[in-house]
């Protein structure tokens, strides 16, 4: 079998398998931010198997210039994807699609004009560049977040899926570079491509098929109470829930600056994965911020609520309470509230 149609091969199954991921996530998470980002993203790349190409080609026709635009643009749903894969409170804002919307517009332009007008090393180079760069946003937010997550498959998964595609989107981005404008069709970085290519996406296909939906995609964190323990808690895992609430009631250890998890592990003298346990299976939280969050919230409301506090700047009481600034104190409030601090002062005030 001669190189084109072994590529030709990789391409067919690595698209295919990407409608089948697509298919599934649309039947089970089309209702969820995660699952209709990880549905775009897998369509995305589906286009960029289609028509990825190292070193020269036949010139882009005006029907193949959208495609490939879409498939540039996928780098963008890949960076926030890994968003709302990591994040349950992240929320799409216009922005972003003013972001990919600017992405996909310069893919296009370089295709149709910039390229053809014999600049094509330097249009293949930003475009790379620009790939590159919400690559290394995507893996920076993934370390930065990776720690608060507290589902263990999930950390496990999405650190696998972030990873393997960051790899493939930089290897494929720094091959497009290094033979930008070059004069023949590169075969053998072509088919390297492809098969990595169609590696990657059947490990993640596997990988998110054996893991429980449950696990990868969750409702808003607003949606999640302050939970309490179930009778039927082991007795040693509730004597630790005792204890984590007393730091958390008593001690109000939330208020501490750069509290982490392994901090309360150590507090409890047992090792974080166990904690991080606790905290999700008996407590009901996902994440370990919007477990802190809420009990600085609550402290918030009640000092919020309080008639002889009732001169107290906000920023004051979200400070008292934990959190570092002003903006993502409004933000956590409203979410798990529906209504701002000083709208909450003022309804509290009202009915008082």
């Amino acid at each position: 079998m001669t190189f084109a149609a072994t590529e030709l091969c990789l391409r067919a199954a690595a698209v295919t398998l990407l409608l089948v991921l697509a298919a599934s996530m649309f039947a089970d998470f089309r209702q969820v931010l995660a699952g209709r980002l990880t549905i775009a993203f897998a369509l995305g790349t589906a286009a960029h198997a289609v028509t990825a190409s190292i070193g020269a080609g036949s010139p882009v026709s005006a029907g193949q210039a959208p495609l490939i635009a879409l498939a540039t643009g996928d780098i963008v749903v890949f960076w926030l994807f890994t968003r709302a894969l990591f994040d349950d409170a992240f929320r799409l804002r216009w922005w972003h699609g003013l972001i990919w919307a600017a992405v996909v517009a310069f893919s296009y332009v370089s295709c149709m004009w910039i390229a053809p007008g014999g600049n094509a090393r330097i249009a293949i180079t930003m475009v790379n560049s620009l790939v590159l760069v919400f690559i290394a946003l995507a893996v920076a937010q993934t370390i930065a977040s990776w720690s608060a997550d507290l589902v263990e498959r999930r950390r496990r998964v999405r650190v696998f899926i972030v990873v393997a595609s960051a790899l493939y989107g930089g290897m494929n981005a720094l091959l497009q570079i290094a033979y930008a404008g070059s004069r023949v069709t590169v075969e053998w970085a072509n088919l390297l491509n492809a098969g990595v290519l169609t590696g990657i996406v059947a490990a993640i296909t596997w990988a998110m098929m054996r893991v429980d939906g449950a696990d990868l995609f969750t409702a808003p964190p607003e949606a999640i109470a302050l939970a309490k323990p179930v009778a039927a808690e082991e007795a040693a895992d509730q004597k630790l829930v005792d204890a984590l609430m007393r730091l958390m009631a008593d001690e109000r250890i939330y208020r501490h600056d750069n509290i982490t998890i392994g901090t309360l592990a150590s507090r409890l003298k047992i090792p974080e994965y166990r904690l991080r346990r606790l905290i999700n299976q008996r407590l009901g939280y996902r994440n370990f911020s919007v477990f802190l969050n809420n009990h600085r919230i609550e402290e918030a409301k009640a000092a919020l609520a309080d008639p002889t506090q009732a001169e107290v700047p906000v920023i004051t009481i979200a400070m008292d309470a934990g959190f570092q600034s002003l903006g993502p104190f409004n933000r956590a409030f409203k979410a798990t509230t529906g209504v701002t601090p000083t709208e909450y002062r003022r309804l509290k005030a009202s009915a008082a």
